[in-house]
C-alpha cells in the first residue's frame, strides 16, 4: 500500500500558467493544508548560512542566551527551552527559539512592531537573518497572491492587509532527547496561528501532518524545498475552505533522535487591524459560517495566552 504524501508545487509555474498553478494549489491545500514549494528562488547558500549562525547562537552558554529573554510575550529575542506549550497539551514543547521581526526605521505603523533583539556574541546573526526574513516575506506574498485568486479575490487582495503584519522568523532548536522519561514529542500537536507559514531547514525526520483520515503522515524535507502551510487566520477568513492542519514534531527513531534538530519557520501575519470575518463567498448553504468576527491582533493575543507566551 502506497504511503500518502504531502504534495509539492512548482512556484515558478505561477508566472507561466497562473490558472493551472492556482488550481493545483487549491487541490493541494484543500486536501492537506500543506505543500512543499519548489523553485522558490531562495538560495541554498543563504539557507546554509542561516543554519550555521543559528547553531552558533544556540550553542552559547545558557546564562548568555537568557540575557536576551525579554518580558515581551516572546515577540522578540530568545525564548528558552520548556517555555511554550501546545494548546491543551500535557507537556511543554522541547525546544528553544529566537524571534526576529520586521526591522523598522522610524515610528512603526503599529505598536506591535517592536525592535528586534540581537545577540552581541554572534554579530553575523543579524544580517543573515534579516536577509532570510526579506526573502521569505517575498515568497509568502507570492503565495498569498495565489491563495487570493483561489478564493475568488484579486491577486493583490492581501497587499494592504499583510504589508505591516507582525511576521516572525523563528530560528528553532530541538535539543537531543536522551532522557527516556521525557515524551517522544518535541512539539505537541497544534495548528499555526497566522496566515501562512514557510518552513526552512531540517531534513531530519520528525515533522508529521494529520491527514483527513486521522493518520499521522511524515513530511520528508526534500533538499531545496520549503514547506508552506495554512494557518488559523487564513482558515477563519476562508471559513475552512483552506484548512489549517494539525501537525507536530516527534523524535525520530534510532540515532537521529539523539541529535539536535534545527529549522526556521517564518510565520506570515496579517496587519493587526485586519478583519478575520469569513469572506462572503466562502459561506454557503453547504458550508455555513463557522467563526465569529475578530481582528488579527485580538485573535493572536487569545492564542498566545493559550500557548503560554502571554500570561
Amino acid at each position: 500500500m502506497t504511503q500518502p504524501t504531502v504534495p509539492t508545487l512548482d512556484i515558478s509555474s505561477f508566472a507561466k500558467d497562473q490558472d493551472a498553478f492556482v488550481a493545483q494549489l487549491g487541490a493541494a491545500y484543500q486536501e492537506w493544508g500543506f505543500a512543499g514549494i519548489q523553485n522558490h528562488g531562495i538560495s541554498t547558500d543563504l539557507i546554509r548560512r542561516a543554519m550555521a549562525v543559528m547553531e552558533a547562537v544556540f550553542s552559547l552558554p545558557e546564562d548568555t542566551k537568557k540575557q536576551y529573554f525579554k518580558d515581551n510575550g516572546g515577540t522578540r529575542g530568545y525564548t528558552p527551552f520548556g517555555t511554550e506549550i501546545a494548546k491543551n497539551a500535557d507537556h511543554v514543547d522541547l525546544k528553544e527559539f529566537w524571534h526576529v521581526g520586521r526591522e523598522i526605521s522610524g515610528t512603526p505603523p503599529y505598536p506591535q512592531l517592536t525592535p528586534n533583539v540581537w545577540p552581541e556574541e554572534v554579530p553575523e546573526f543579524k544580517p543573515v537573518m534579516l536577509e532570510l526574513f526579506t526573502e521569505l516575506d517575498k515568497l509568502a506574498n507570492t503565495m498569498l497572491r495565489a491563495f487570493a485568486l483561489f478564493i475568488g479575490e484579486k491577486a493583490d487582495f492581501f497587499e494592504d492587509k499583510a504589508n505591516w503584519g507582525n511576521s516572525i522568523l523563528r530560528p528553532l532548536h530541538y535539543p537531543p532527547i536522551t532522557d527516556p522519561s521525557l515524551p517522544n514529542v518535541r512539539a505537541g500537536a497544534h495548528e499555526d496561528i497566522n496566515l501562512i507559514t514557510l518552513l526552512v531547514g531540517s531534513e531530519q525526520e520528525g515533522l508529521e501532518v494529520l491527514s483527513k483520515k486521522g493518520e499521522w503522515v511524515g513530511i520528508s524535507m526534500i533538499e531545496g524545498t520549503i514547506i508552506c502551510n495554512v494557518g488559523d487566520m487564513l482558515q477563519r477568513l476562508t471559513n475552512k475552505v483552506l484548512p489549517s492542519t494539525t501537525h507536530r514534531v516527534v523524535n525520530p527513531k534510532g540515532e537521529a533522535g539523539k541529535t539536535s534538530r534545527y529549522s526556521i519557520p517564518f510565520f506570515m501575519h496579517a496587519n493587526p487591524d485586519m478583519s478575520l470575518d469569513c469572506l462572503p463567498q466562502c459561506v454557503t448553504e453547504e458550508n455555513p459560517k463557522q467563526f465569529e468576527p475578530t481582528t488579527a491582533h485580538d485573535y493572536l493575543m487569545e492564542r498566545l495566552r493559550e500557548i503560554g507566551l502571554v500570561k
